[in-house]
Parts: C-alpha cells; structure tokens; sequence
C-alpha cells in the first residue's frame, strides 16, 4: 500500500469509513469555531492534548501522508495536526491514550532504525518506514500498524473539512464555510455579507 495518498483516494476514502480501525469523532461546534479560526489567522501552534514533541511528530506524519503537491498544500499547512489535537483534547481517556501510544511507538522505531525521532527523518527515510508499517493495511495487526490506518483516516477526513482542502484541493467555488450562523444582518440594518441582502431594499420591502 502507497504511503501517500493520492487526492483522488482521499477524497473516495473521505466518503467512507475504514471498516478496520474506528474514526475518530467529530469536532465540536466550540473545537470547530477554534479550528476555524486558526486556519484563518495561521496561529501557531498551540497543542492543547499533545506535548511540543508528541504534536511535531503528529505534524510530519500527516503531511507525510497527504504531502503538498503542485495543485495544493498539504496537510500541514491545512493544519491538520491542529485538526487531530483539538478532536483528542475532547475525548475519552482510552482513544487519547491509543494516540499517545501511537506517537510513541513511531518515533521509537524511527529511533531504532534511522536514531532519531520520526519528525527529523528525511522524506525518504520517512518514507520507507511508513511503507513497512502500511504493509498490511488493509488488516493491520500490530498497534503500530492500527496507529497508522487511524492516521491516515484521520488525516484525509480533517484534510478535506480545512480551508485548503474545500478551497484550494477540491477548488469549491460555492457557500464558504460557515462555523457560526449569524443570521441577516439586514436586521441590523446593515447590509448583509452573508446572504447579499441590502438594507435599504429589506427596508422598502418592510414598508409595503
């Protein structure tokens, strides 16, 4: 099995779940408005569930997996390791301590083979790790290789929910993302961004 996955893959993957390791579950609206909001003013990162060390780890995986290509960013910049922190920062102790784990496990082997953390292989030493632990995935056996399907899942699922995957991969012209509903600001008296009312038209109308 390919390592990285192709956009057209992804995005057929996106729209089923893996029947060998369980999604994640999704944000909530609270994590979704703070996701939001980092994508849109590229904060730094601010792991809220994972230690400086165990996030860079996170953050050279997912973009080992859905890398930058020449028609999009990748899944770093669409801060997908942002995307995972925040989904682990809400649940359960178990499936948090399964990630934990996962992350420990892979920087291990990349110590024993390459004697340094995964975060600081190069792309082909990156590559051929990942290319012995993705072997069986489609029945993984071992924790490392359940670790890495989860990712994967996880990675292309928080991939196409970002900006970038909505807009710049997938080039979706329609709605925007909306976290939030404010509704009609014509209300206010203003014109509205939203559903391109304007105020004084609304007002006439109120008047017949």
């Amino acid at each position: 099995m390919s390592t990285r996955v192709s956009r057209r893959v992804a995005l057929k993957a996106f729209g089923s779940a893996a029947a060998a390791v369980p999604m994640l579950p999704l944000l909530s609206h609270e994590a979704a408005l703070v996701f939001g909001a980092i994508q849109k003013t590229r904060a730094a990162a601010a792991p809220r569930a994972l230690s400086r060390a165990q996030f860079a780890t996170l953050e050279a995986l997912v973009e080992a997996i859905i890398p930058a290509d020449e028609r999009s960013p990748g899944a770093r910049e669409a801060r997908v390791a942002d995307y995972v922190d925040l989904l682990l920062s809400e649940t359960g102790d178990p499936l948090k301590q399964q990630w934990l784990d996962g992350l420990t496990l892979l920087d291990a082997e990349a110590g024993s083979r390459f004697s340094r953390p995964f975060a600081r292989l190069s792309g082909s030493q990156a590559e051929m790790l990942l290319s012995e632990i993705s072997r069986n995935e489609l029945s993984p056996q071992t924790p490392l290789e359940k670790f890495f399907v989860t990712t994967k899942n996880a990675t292309i699922h928080g991939y196409y929910t970002s900006e970038i995957g909505i807009h710049k991969e997938l080039r979706y012209q329609g709605n925007q993302p909306l976290p939030e509903f404010v509704g009609c600001q014509t209300v206010d008296g203003k014109d509205c961004e939203w559903c391109g009312q304007k105020a004084d038209r609304c007002e006439m109308k109120n008047e017949k």
